[in-house]
């Protein structure tokens, strides 16, 4: 019998915060993450600083300090054994040159490497239009990532939570808020 496949995106579901805290560190703010509405975290930047925060990020590693999301761990071993699981994960930039965007592809692949050993490099995917790929399930914080899929999980995220509940059973969507509601979903 052949396994179900299963895309996990990796930013805001398997780890978080990494993109956010440096880019309060480079605003040298506070900023509350559920008062934002835009997806992309690097338009709170206004356009006279742009260069200077991209800059400020090319020899930093998101991941360094990025731990993984309670629970995720044993949910993902438990999953790789039951489907066919990929991480699929965007590493270039919105509106920047590929070059920026390259030491982020080798921090994604290492942060996966140490932290889910059980997955192998194989089972890593590294894109920016995640419609290309087929799944059966799919798993990510953005909605336009989980086109396609018979089963469709948006993880809870502060720029997702403007759909409603009415809105997302519309679409055959179920949010999750952590990793326990991926399990009770997919086991």
């Amino acid at each position: 019998m052949t396994k179900k496949t299963l895309m996990v995106d990796m930013d805001d579901v398997i780890t978080t915060g990494c993109f956010f805290n440096l880019l309060q560190e480079f605003l040298n703010k506070k900023i509350d993450i559920n008062t934002i509405k835009t997806y992309f975290l690097q338009d709170l930047v206004t356009n006279d600083r742009k260069k200077e925060f991209w800059q400020f990020l090319a020899d930093k590693n998101f991941y360094d300090e990025s731990p993984l999301l309670d629970d995720c761990y044993w949910v993902l071993e438990k999953l790789n054994q039951k489907y066919d699981l990929y991480i699929v994960t965007a590493y270039l930039w919105k509106n920047q040159e590929i070059d920026i965007s390259g030491a982020n592809l080798q921090n994604k692949y290492t942060y996966l490497r140490e932290k889910l050993p059980f997955i192998k490099p194989e089972q890593y995917v590294f894109t920016t239009n995640k419609e290309l790929l087929k799944f059966d399930i799919r798993i990510d914080d953005r909605l336009d990532n989980l086109k396609g899929a018979k089963t469709k999980i948006l993880f809870d995220a502060w720029h997702n939570r403007d759909f409603s509940p009415l809105e997302l059973a519309h679409k055959n969507i179920h949010r999750v808020f952590n990793w326990l509601d991926i399990y009770e979903l997919l086991k």
